[in-house]
């Protein structure tokens, strides 16, 4: 197992009497790629400032390689901490070329050196072509790629990117986002994204924190945000999906409308229930992917809405009951609003929370 390179221990920062972020801590082994996750104001991008030397801190401790840089008592300044740091806005020199963009933090190199290492990170961000341009003649992935390459070029222990695809096109964004991935990977440089669209983290991260009020709700893989949520706010944050009411029979299945649920289910899931007793009321979460389209399927629903997604439609169905569930079905299916479809269950992580009363 790598060494971890970042740790934040119970870290507070607030504005006066504004908490801003709550006992934050994580962990970031060395190569890692982690990301902050979460809406507008939950306190993702002010745990990046902190990180990089940008706020202080008024509890807890950072530390790099073990080294505490921030606490209470104590700060190191952002430019001994050996961060960088690509913006949202890229805040390229306009006045320099592509290659003086690269270079601009090498000020301390032989100039053989200096021009080893841009030439290096042109390569590998696939920008040798464009050396002499400036950044007014670059499309905002071109100079996306250079923020990414000026920020590599001093080989920082911890590389930090604030909302880095934020001003780019949804195809564009996507293609850039796994081409980072794979530059810091290829790079070994450990990093930390901050965002608020959750395929940008799929895409580039390891271990994803989801935030809510300045507090991490749960960090984990992508797989486990999914499928394993930790609470109610990161399964409604994560993904789609709705909640149907359900009754626990035993520790192995739950009854809900559409039929039992068989799997283990966890204790924290229905905490609020004696030992998730029988009988205990409960609300089970659905994905679009766990309702399967089945034309011989005896169990039917309503089309109420569809929204076409190329290879697939996703569908709004209305049950007997009332309920509304999502389901994801291949776009040959292509069923109209009001018509009556089979489908049959096909859950394979079984995720339940105390029942909400309202």
């Amino acid at each position: 197992m790598s060494p971890v390179l970042l740790q934040l221990n119970n870290v507070r920062q607030a504005y006066g009497e504004q908490v801003v972020i709550r006992d934050l801590s994580l962990q970031l082994q060395q190569g890692q790629i982690g990301c902050l996750l979460g809406p507008s104001g939950c306190g993702k991008t002010t745990a990046l400032r902190c990180i990089a030397g940008f706020e202080s801190v008024s509890a807890g401790e950072i530390l790099l390689n073990g080294v505490c840089v921030s606490s209470a008592n104590f700060f190191v300044p952002p430019e001994q901490r050996q961060v960088g740091m690509v913006f949202q806005d890229y805040a390229l020199f306009p006045h320099l070329d592509v290659a003086a963009n690269i270079g601009f933090g090498l000020h301390r190199l032989a100039r053989t050196e200096r021009e080893r290492r841009v030439d290096e990170l042109l390569h590998v961000v696939h920008l040798s072509e464009v050396a002499g341009k400036y950044p007014h003649e670059l499309s905002g992935g071109q100079q996306q790629r250079v923020a990414l390459a000026r920020a590599l070029a001093p080989k920082p222990e911890l590389l930090l990117l604030d909302e880095p695809f934020s001003n780019l096109d949804v195809s564009l964004r996507e293609r850039l986002s796994m081409e980072v991935r794979e530059i810091l990977k290829d790079q070994g440089t450990t990093a930390i994204l901050v965002t608020h669209d959750q395929a940008e983290a799929f895409a580039v991260a390891d271990e994803i924190g989801v935030m809510h009020q300045g507090e991490i709700q749960q960090w984990d893989t992508a797989f486990n945000l999914y499928h394993c949520p930790a609470n109610r706010f990161v399964a409604d944050f994560i993904g789609q999906g709705v909640f149907l009411p359900g009754q626990i029979i035993n520790d192995q299945q739950i009854e809900i409308e559409l039929g039992v649920l068989r799997g283990k289910i966890l204790q924290r899931y229905a905490s609020d229930c004696e030992q998730s007793g029988k009988g205990c009321k409960v609300d089970v979460l659905l994905r679009p992917d766990d309702i399967v389209h089945d034309d011989t399927s005896p169990l039917r629903a309503t089309v109420v809405h569809k929204a076409f997604r190329g290879a697939e439609i996703l569908y709004t169905l209305h049950l007997a009951s009332g309920a509304q569930v999502l389901s994801l079905v291949p776009s040959h299916h292509n069923h109209t609003i009001g018509e009556k479809i089979g489908i049959r269950l096909e859950v394979d992580h079984v995720v339940a929370f105390s029942e909400t009363l309202s």
